[in-house]
């Protein structure tokens, strides 16, 4: 049985001292530190692809270091289990697009009143009657209700609003006041009127206080 044991571990012995089998054995060894020494880089990498940390990528090449070649797998295991399971450049792509759904999603108009979905062109909503649009008097085309002109011919919408709270001019004759609306007849006779009666009002005080009684004239001077 000795024997045995002994014509084994000759043969082995026989095998490891080949210079062949040594030569690769030293191929496999420096292979195993270049793949150990590689963990860690891709560790390293991976890391700062995957946080905005600056100390993570190191902490990550140091435990894969630490854990000498021969347990280096396990530490490469255990990184997989503990790393961000999305990179940083996926996460940026991804709330670009979150911000371009909702920027979609804004885009698309809806009614104040019933919050509905309605179309650029309408005037006005037609589930609950809201208001949406304008037309321009002017050139006829849609113009928004919040607009202070039209963005189309240029046409001033509060112009009219300003002309209609200012005082009528008096009418007065010229080329320059051409074209200004001119006071209407009922508007030019009433001051005449109102003197007329106060007229006829003083002359009925004097008769009454000089006890006669003078004829009034009927028709108010002029």
């Amino acid at each position: 049985m000795d024997q045995i044991f002994e014509s084994i571990g000759d043969a082995i012995g026989s095998i490891v001292d080949n210079p062949v089998i040594q030569f690769g054995l030293q191929v496999i060894a420096a292979y195993w530190v270049i793949l150990w020494l590689a963990a860690a880089y891709w560790a390293f990498r991976d890391t700062q692809l995957r946080t905005e940390n600056p100390i993570a990528p190191y902490l990550a090449a140091t435990g894969i270091i630490i854990s000498t070649p021969v347990l280096f797998p396990l530490a490469v295991f255990a990184y997989r289990i503990v790393r961000p399971q999305e990179r940083s450049g996926e996460v940026y792509e991804r709330n670009l697009a979150e911000e371009a759904l909702l920027n979609e999603i804004e885009a698309v108009r809806h009614c104040p009143g019933c919050e509905r979905r309605v179309d650029l062109e309408w005037i006005i909503c037609p589930t609950c009657r809201t208001r949406l649009n304008r037309v321009c008097p002017n050139c006829g085309r849609l113009v928004g209700l919040e607009w202070t002109l039209c963005a189309w011919c240029g046409k001033d919408f509060e112009r009219r609003e300003l002309i209609a709270t200012v005082s009528p001019l008096p009418q007065v004759s010229g080329p320059v006041f051409e074209g200004l609306p001119e006071p209407s007849a009922a508007a030019a006779e009433e001051p005449i009127a109102k003197e007329s009666i106060r007229t006829t009002v003083r002359r009925r005080g004097r008769s009454s206080a000089a006890g006669s009684s003078p004829a009034i004239d009927p028709l108010p001077e002029r």
